[in-house]
């Protein structure tokens, strides 16, 4: 097909600002499919979806340039760069899921629930619905949207544009990596007061069992110094062992206040982090549903339902 910049395009700079306007409107637009798709699956208007606050999703754009770099606009065969699309957007899907994991120790996407999955990263479903999306692509979308680019820069706008789009974009990646390295610190916190008071409460009960065992151990040689003595003190038997019984008694009191105090203490903490939350960090939540912590899923799960009953 055509060669890939319009030939007005010369300079670096122009071709550079050229090609960050397709991942302007690409992602754009790969930001309302996923919208209108994930709308019609849920049956009313879904929550943002995408990882950046704006109305993008860069993975669309940046897919959607792979293949119009690589094919050079698209293959003259429209089955070919069905195929070739499919293996290139599901190439960039990967490569992205696995980055995202490894720089932010989450797993923002899973298809492990579809047929014929890749490590859950990419499925056959998305991976053919992207290659019927390269076809449209390259063989009706870019043509047009190429050329009213091009007038853009034919007009003295397409540089000035790029520029300011490029520092809002710059903008809002900063804004979500943050908000994403923040929710990433905020489940390790967390997930380590969960743990205290676990192990706080593991410690109580077991001092508990080890005090009652030995108020048993008391309470058991005075029922067997009463026995002995059954005739001579019986009084002073039943005396001895109920000042045993009484201790025991006030043991699972101070128990019980003990554990709710570190239950108290602990959710004071979890109230005070939940509390710190921004609204980036709630977006982000919201926009990947099947977000997933392999190191503090529980964690995770119990801060989405504190999210559920704060929005009721």
């Amino acid at each position: 097909m055509s060669l890939f910049f319009p030939s007005l395009l010369t300079s670096p700079l122009e071709r550079g600002c050229f090609i960050f306007l397709l991942l302007m409107t690409y992602s754009l637009l790969g930001w309302c499919g996923e919208m209108v798709y994930c709308s019609i699956g849920q049956r009313r208007l879904c929550e943002k979806r995408g990882f950046l606050n704006g109305p993008l999703c860069p993975i669309y754009g940046h897919g959607a340039l792979v293949v119009l770099l690589v094919l050079d606009g698209g293959c003259e065969n429209p089955v070919l760069t069905f195929l070739l699309g499919a293996l290139l957007t599901s190439l960039v899907e990967y490569v992205t899921s696995y980055a995202m994991e490894k720089l932010f120790h989450m797993r923002w996407w899973d298809y492990s629930r579809y047929r014929f999955h890749l490590n859950g990263r990419v499925c056959l479903l998305n991976s053919t619905l992207f290659g019927l999306a390269s076809v449209f692509l390259c063989h009706a979308a870019n043509p047009p949207i190429t050329a009213r680019i091009s007038r853009l820069f034919a007009a003295g706008a397409g540089v000035p544009l790029a520029l300011a789009l490029s520092l809002l974009y710059g903008a809002d990646i900063v804004i979500s990596v943050r908000s994403a390295i923040r929710i990433g610190d905020r489940l390790a916190k967390l997930h380590a007061i969960h743990r205290e008071l676990a192990e706080k409460l593991d410690a109580l009960r077991a001092e508990q069992q080890r005090a009652a065992e030995a108020q048993r151990q008391r309470l058991e040689e005075a029922v067997s110094a009463a026995r002995q003595s059954a005739g001579e003190r019986a009084a002073q038997a039943c005396q001895t062992v109920q000042a045993r019984l009484e201790p025991l008694a006030d043991l699972g009191d101070e128990f019980a206040l003990r554990l709710e105090a570190a239950r108290n203490e602990a959710q004071q903490k979890l109230h005070a982090l939940y509390q710190r939350q921004d609204f980036f960090e709630r977006r982000l939540l919201r926009s990947f549903p099947a977000l997933r912590s392999p190191r503090h899923g529980d964690a995770l799960a119990k801060w989405r339902e504190y999210l559920a009953h704060w929005k009721k």
